[in-house]
C-alpha cells in the first residue's frame, strides 16, 4: 500500500491510500494501530509529511562509498544520532538556513526513512522487516560548521534544527518495493543530480540496524530511522564544497517511492 498523510479543505489531518489510478481513498482509523481504507474519495488539500514521527533516529557514515569521501574509516557498529520532532517539514514547505544560531554549511543528504509499525525491542535481524510500516524519502539536512566545528564533538547540534528533516511524499509498505537494499537513490540540486547511488551500499543493511537499534531500546510504533546518505554530499564537492543557498530547490528520489521536494530559504528574522 502507499500511504499519504493529509489536511483536508477544512484543515483536518487524515490519512489516504493511494490507487493504482484514480484518486487517493479516505483512511478510517490510525495506520499505526486499526484501520480501514474506505470508498471515499480523499480531499487532499495539502500531502504532509507521511508519519507523524514519534521519534527520529539517524545513522551516520552507512555507505561505503561516503565513508570514503569523508576520509573516515567504515565503522564496526552503526554510528547514531537524533533528529527533534522539530525537524520535521513537509513536501513542498522550505528549509530553512539557521540564521539566529548562524549557519554558512548547510548541506542534503538523501537517505530511505524506515518508519517502524509495532513496538519492537531485541528483535533478529531475520524478523526485523516484520516491525516495519512502510519507507519514505528523508533529506537529514545537515549544518556542517555546526556538526562538525561547533558541536562539542557531537553532531546532533548540526542536525537539530527546524525544518533539517523533510520526510514524504508518501509512505510505500515493502510488498510494493523491490527490497530496501535494493533502491535507486538519488538527490537533484535545482537542475543537477548531485547523488545518484543505490541502497545495496549500505554498510549495515535496513534488517541489520533495527536489530541493533532495537537492542534492549525499545523503538516506539511512529519511530523513523534514518539509513544513511550515499556519495555526492556538498561538503566533499570538489574544487569547492556545494552548500546549500536561498533560492535552491532540493529533490530526493528513491526508486518505487517518489520524488520529495523543499526549496531552501533564510530563516526568518526575530
Amino acid at each position: 500500500m502507499k500511504f499519504i498523510r493529509y489536511s483536508d479543505s477544512s484543515g483536518r489531518m487524515s490519512y489516504g491510500a493511494e490507487q493504482p489510478a484514480g484518486p487517493a481513498l479516505r483512511i478510517e482509523g490510525d495506520i499505526l494501530g486499526s484501520y480501514r481504507v474506505t470508498n471515499e474519495r480523499a480531499d487532499v488539500a495539502k500531502v504532509l509529511a507521511p508519519i507523524a514521527a514519534t521519534q527520529i533516529l539517524g545513522v551516520g557514515l552507512n555507505y561505503r562509498q561516503h565513508a570514503a569521501e569523508s576520509g573516515m574509516k567504515v565503522p564496526e557498529v552503526p554510528v547514531l544520532f537524533a533528529k527533534g520532532l522539530n525537524t520535521l517539514q513537509h513536501p513542498g514547505d522550505p528549509i530553512q538556513i539557521p540564521q539566529h544560531l548562524a549557519s554558512t554549511e548547510v548541506d542534503y543528504e538523501c537517505e530511505l526513512a524506515v518508519v517502524i509499525g509495532k513496538p519492537c525491542k531485541n528483535v533478529t535481524r531475520a524478523r526485523a522487516l516484520d516491525y516495519v510500516l512502510g519507507l519514505t524519502c528523508a533529506n537529514d539536512v545537515s549544518a556542517r560548521d555546526w556538526q562538525i566545528k561547533r558541536g562539542g564533538g557531537q553532531w546532533c547540534r548540526g542536525k537539530f534544527f527546524d525544518t533539517f528533516c523533510p520526510l514524504g511524499p508518501r509512505l510505500v509498505t515493502l510488498d510494493e518495493v523491490a527490497g530496501p537494499n535494493q533502491l535507486k537513490i538519488a538527490t537533484h540540486l535545482n537542475a543537477e543530480t548531485v547523488q545518484d547511488w543505490t541502497t545495496s551500499d549500505m554498510i549495515f543493511d535496513v534488517a541489520t540496524l533495527i536489530e541493533f537499534l532495537s537492542g534492549s531500546t525499545t523503538l516506539v510504533p511512529g519511530t523513523v530511522i534514518l539509513t544513511g546518505t550515499p556519495q555526492g554530499v556538498g561538503m566533499a564537492a570538489k574544487p569547492n564544497p556545494r552548500w546549500l543557498k536561498p533560492g535552491d530547490v532540493v529533490t530526493i528520489e528513491i526508486e518505487g517511492i517518489g520524488r520529495l521536494t523543499n526549496p531552501v530559504v533564510l530563516e526568518p528574522r526575530g
